[in-house]
């Protein structure tokens, strides 16, 4: 069964444009994919804890030598990393916060970048282990922050959830970008022409 992970990090639960591009986004894939399955996760309700000493000091200790302090300080991790594994497509919803991500996304992915279940180290440097996977990085920005903006420089958003999925091994990576929100409709409209050609394609 083909899955779809669908991260949402927005904190408006009622008006966000990155909700709704991304619900856009989800019902022409099940268009395409009648059979498929969709699983959601919500980052402004359920957030993510920061990583502690106890997370990180877990992540490198072997499974096999884990206590069960150990295993209940992944736990969720484990969780949230088994979401990934299982889907074939994520789709991140984010809006740009102070020119990156929201803070709840930033903890999600310093969950699931794991050292020998979604990256390994190797002799050539970091290797991703999800490379069998595609993302859609659905944004929204007040402002413009596109390639031809005089703001580009600022836009540390797209670059860094590419070199996320990158790291991880997910380099089939679409953008799309609602950029100018703050100043009406017409970024808002590209973004959903965006979604509708992926969809016809």
């Amino acid at each position: 069964m083909t899955t779809l992970l669908v991260i949402h990090s927005s904190p408006n639960l009622t008006q966000s444009h990155t909700r709704d591009l991304a619900a856009r986004y989800v019902e022409s894939w099940q268009a395409r994919h009648p059979e498929g399955k969709v699983i959601e996760r919500d980052l402004a309700v359920n957030p993510p804890p920061h990583l502690d000493m106890a997370t990180i000091g877990a992540f490198y200790t072997p499974e096999a030598d884990r206590g069960s302090e150990a295993q209940d300080a992944i736990a969720l991790s484990d969780e949230l990393v088994a979401e990934l594994l299982a889907a074939d497509e994520v789709v991140i919803g984010a809006p740009m916060h102070n020119f990156s991500v929201p803070s709840s996304l930033k903890a999600w992915i310093d969950q699931i970048c794991r050292v020998g279940v979604t990256f390994r180290y190797t002799e050539n440097g970091p290797q991703g282990l999800l490379g069998d996977k595609k993302a859609v990085l659905i944004s929204a920005r007040g402002g413009n922050y596109s390639s031809t903006s005089p703001a580009f420089a600022m836009n540390h958003q797209d670059t860094y959830l590419k070199t996320v999925m990158g790291f991880i091994g997910i380099t089939q990576v679409t953008a799309i970008n609602a950029e100018g929100v703050a100043g009406g409709e017409a970024g808002l409209e590209l973004a959903r022409n965006q979604i509708a050609e992926l969809s016809a394609a």
